[in-house]
């Protein structure tokens, strides 16, 4: 059997489960109450990796010392994410109503709604407050220096943001979790954290934080181009976008981007939008000189961002619907009987 994860988990379908855990995530968001309490998931992986930063990746080690204790907290972390994934699925499989539980998981650790939120806060105040306002919105969602922003580069940025982590922090946390499970997903959130924390090109992480970019870039690189295609079949349903510019935006400018995945929904979301995202930017005092994607206008207003939550709704939704039309398919071809054979 392959991917026996989609065999069920206590009675239910890991797909309805996921899907159930999109509706939730939507409605509930980042269930602020809960983590005022507890430490959230992610945010202890965070601590873990800054650990491990702090006692390996020091300045005084050679460059090929640091590579190799890179590849090492790799290992640690993403191995004890598969474990700990492992345990949280027995668990499920063993208590009274574990298919609810596992579909509180797998929600906490989706973003769907908190991205929203966050783009959304910076339109609010980019429209209402002005510049000031949202380069301090703006700088919690990207990494550039918001000081160096216009108001036409705090929408850009907000807007790339979108598109970016529509892929990260929805599109690709649900696609490893319908294949592998709780491992799968655990995994994909540690190896994405480690990416964000020390998966750059800085001198400090050239070597250390080489194993967490690349393993990021494999494990993104099906998602990324998954979510650049929802988004331009979401065009089609937002009045004044733009698919077939989507589509030949993907094609054209994706593949320009620093990033190997990264391109793919912004160029998406450029054509759709009629706007040129990416472009030169400047991060802790360096201009980072990237192609731009999409060939419309740079000048991106407060308006556009609201288009861009459109249409990033409108995805979503594609997104769900893709997830319940796959089940239907796998539910029809199995005889309802809840395993999942492939030949």
């Amino acid at each position: 059997m392959l991917f026996p994860h989609l065999s069920g988990v206590a009675g239910a379908k890991p797909l309805l489960v996921l899907a159930a855990a999109l509706l939730v995530d939507a409605v509930l968001g980042d269930f602020p109450l809960l983590f005022r309490l507890l430490p959230h998931p992610v945010a202890a992986v965070g601590r873990a990796i800054g650990a491990l930063d702090r006692r390996l990746n020091r300045p005084t080690r050679s460059e090929r010392d640091r590579f190799v204790r890179g590849i090492v907290t790799v290992l640690i972390l993403g191995v004890g994410a598969i474990v700990a994934g492992l345990l949280a699925a027995a668990f499920c499989r063993i208590v009274a109503y574990g298919w609810a539980i596992e579909t509180l998981i797998v929600a906490i650790l989706l973003a769907q709604r908190s991205l929203f939120d966050h783009v959304a806060a910076v339109e609010r105040a980019l429209s209402v407050r002005g510049l000031e306002a949202g380069r301090e919105a703006v700088r919690h969602i990207v990494g550039r220096d918001p000081a160096s922003l216009d108001a036409h580069g705090v929408a850009r940025g907000a807007i790339e943001s979108l598109a970016e982590n529509f892929s990260d922090g929805v599109v690709a946390p649900a696609l490893w979790y319908a294949l592998f499970g709780l491992p799968g997903l655990f995994l994909y959130k540690t190896v994405n954290t480690l990416d964000s924390m020390i998966g750059h090109r800085l001198e400090k992480y050239r070597a250390f934080g080489w194993a967490a970019a690349r393993l990021d870039d494999v494990m993104n690189f099906v998602p990324a181009r998954l979510s650049g295609a929802a988004l331009a079949l979401a065009s089609l349903f937002i009045p004044g976008a733009r698919p077939a510019e989507a589509a030949a935006s993907m094609i054209r400018d994706a593949r320009k981007h620093r990033s190997v995945n990264a391109g793919w929904p912004e160029a998406a979301m450029a054509g759709a939008l009629g706007l040129a995202l990416a472009g030169p930017r400047r991060y802790g005092g360096t201009v980072v000189d990237d192609a731009w994607m999409g060939s419309g206008r740079a000048r991106a207003t407060s308006a556009d961002i609201g288009r861009a939550l459109a249409l990033y709704l409108a995805a979503c939704l594609v997104h769900g619907g893709a997830i319940l039309c796959v089940y239907l398919a796998l539910a029809i071809g199995t005889g309802g009987s809840g395993s999942v054979v492939f030949s």
